[in-house]
């Protein structure tokens, strides 16, 4: 009995540590979904910035990394999914999420949360994107 599963975690020593029992990524065949991510520094587990702006760049770079180590791109992203704790920083989320993902106009839906898990967070975004 084979009991490989179809779909495998994305592992790397230079990716954001969970604050639960999940991966950061999962691969299943060319599609990696990637959970959300916060504004923390991988190499220090610190919380980056107090602004929308910071925070949304760190999870961008965050969700990059992620999708690097499964082979794949911030181009190839599909859909994302942006938490925010205020939609009055949906302006300032929105430039940076425009310049990090290039020009990739992938499906997104935007909403406002009571509370994420890191005091201090004031952004949360999740991704599915396809290796080429």
């Amino acid at each position: 009995m084979n009991n490989a599963k179809p779909h495998k975690p994305i592992v790397s020593d230079s990716l954001p540590q969970p604050v639960g029992p999940y991966s950061p990524g999962v691969s299943f065949k060319r599609l990696i979904f990637v959970s959300g991510q916060g504004a923390t520094d991988p190499k220090t587990g610190e919380l980056v910035g107090s602004d929308v702006a910071t925070q949304t760049e760190q999870v961008f770079k965050n969700i990059a990394t992620i999708l690097e180590a499964g082979g794949s791109s911030l181009q190839h992203v599909l859909r994302c999914g942006v938490f925010l704790i205020d939609m009055r920083d949906f302006a300032a989320m929105n430039t940076v999420y425009e310049h990090m993902m290039e020009g990739n106009k992938a499906a997104r839906t935007t909403v406002q949360v009571t509370a994420l898990p890191i005091n201090g967070l004031r952004v949360e975004i999740d991704a599915i994107a396809y290796r080429p």
